[in-house]
């Protein structure tokens, strides 16, 4: 039984304003030539197919497209994350009940997509981005909420998948694969995933999902695999393309699992890559210089150090760079002086609101006023979420 585990699609999604629809494109272009090479018997999908809840009219039929192409071939499993509306991404799944299912819905994720083998059957339970304000309702076995918290929802969803895969194993001893979309401790972030932090915490423990063979994750988007369950292999298979500059260095990729044999074994399939991104620093002088020459055809960010900002600036650049996406000038700082820094999107904003708070008043936050800031930026995140 060989699968293909991928995530974090975000159909639709730009990069400093440059449309990767075309790019999203040929990487699933090149899924579905995999897939057919590999003869690979299931896709499994791990959430954020899409980049926002509402997704553009080019995203929703690329992914139509790329469904009915994938579907000529093997079975697809999708699950919604974070970035999808489950309900969206659900439309229509009670009517695929052949080579497409979607698993949107938190009713529905002890219900596994049953893949027939010779070797026993392989069983993919599909766990959907679990929101805790509205999953530890759903969740909840009596009249009592579960706690207000990923580890919990998660814990919830697990014990349900446990309980099924232990009545189908009286009989005979299938296989489990869990695909889920959460942040597992021991994962690595970059600056381009979405803060789901509620209560201060937005990680799972990987103890969470024992009980699996495969744990097909998605939400982080550097490929990378979690330690700390005997038993269970539990990998993230990153984004197709890069989404940050914070992902330059990734190798982007796709998994095949292979779970013949009774051992699960994993090796990376390298995706294509459109354009490399890569960071440039140096006086103007050098970067048009020989300094400059390896990153003209990359995404670039560029940061010009000149002490005084030099004239027709952007221009410039782009002359040199004409794929440049980030222009910055930043005086490299003399000796002795003191610098502010740079708030960026990898910095936590309940920080940035912390340092801001001791700027102006000479002390941070009280613990109280450190739960209301929390509070009121997990609503605006959840709002968000929820769009």
């Amino acid at each position: 039984m060989r699968l293909l585990h991928t995530s974090d699609w975000h159909l639709g999604r730009s990069l400093h304003g440059v449309d990767l629809i075309d790019h999203q494109a040929a990487y699933l272009d090149h899924l579905v030539d995999v897939v057919r090479a590999e003869q690979v018997d299931a896709v499994v999908v791990a959430g954020d197919v899409y980049d926002r809840a509402i997704p553009p009219v080019e995203a929703v039929t690329l992914l139509s497209e790329t469904l009915a192409r994938l579907a000529e071939h093997t079975t697809v499993v999708v699950t919604s994350g974070n970035h999808d509306s489950a309900t969206r991404l659900g439309f229509g799944s009670a009517l695929m009940r052949d080579r497409v299912r979607l698993r949107t819905r938190v009713a529905g994720l002890a219900e596994p997509v049953v893949l027939p083998d010779d070797a026993g059957d392989v069983l993919v339970y599909g766990i959907p981005y679990l929101d805790p304000d509205f999953a530890r309702v759903e969740l909840a076995d009596g009249p009592e909420l579960l706690a207000r918290s990923h580890q919990a929802v998660a814990a919830a969803a697990m014990r349900r998948v446990r309980d099924d895969l232990a009545a189908r194993r009286g009989a005979a001893c299938p296989r489990a694969v869990v695909a889920a979309h959460a942040f597992v401790i021991g994962g690595a972030p970059t600056d381009s995933e979405r803060d789901i932090r509620v209560g201060g915490v937005d990680q799972v423990p990987a103890g969470v999902f024992a009980g699996a063979d495969y744990v097909a994750l998605g939400h982080l988007h550097g490929p990378q695999t979690v330690s700390g369950v005997d038993g269970t292999v539990l990998r993230y298979s990153g984004s197709p393309l890069a989404y940050s500059f914070s992902e330059q260095h990734h190798a982007k990729s796709t998994v095949l699992v292979d779970l013949s044999g009774g051992q699960v074994r994993t090796s990376l399939v390298t995706a294509p890559v459109p354009r490399r991104l890569a960071d440039v620093t140096g006086t103007l002088e050098e970067l048009l210089g020989a300094a400059g020459a390896p990153h003209t055809d990359a995404w670039t960010r560029v940061t010009v150090t000149d002490p005084h900002r030099p004239e027709d600036l952007y221009r410039r650049v782009k002359q040199r760079f004409p794929h440049a996406l980030v222009v910055h000038h930043r005086a490299a700082p003399s000796a002795g002086s003191s610098r502010t820094a740079v708030v960026t999107a990898a910095h936590d904003p309940l920080d940035v609101t912390a340092d801001f708070l001791a700027h102006v008043t000479g002390h941070g936050p009280t613990p109280a006023e450190a739960d209301v800031l929390r509070r009121a930026y997990e609503d605006v995140a959840g709002w968000e979420r929820s769009a």
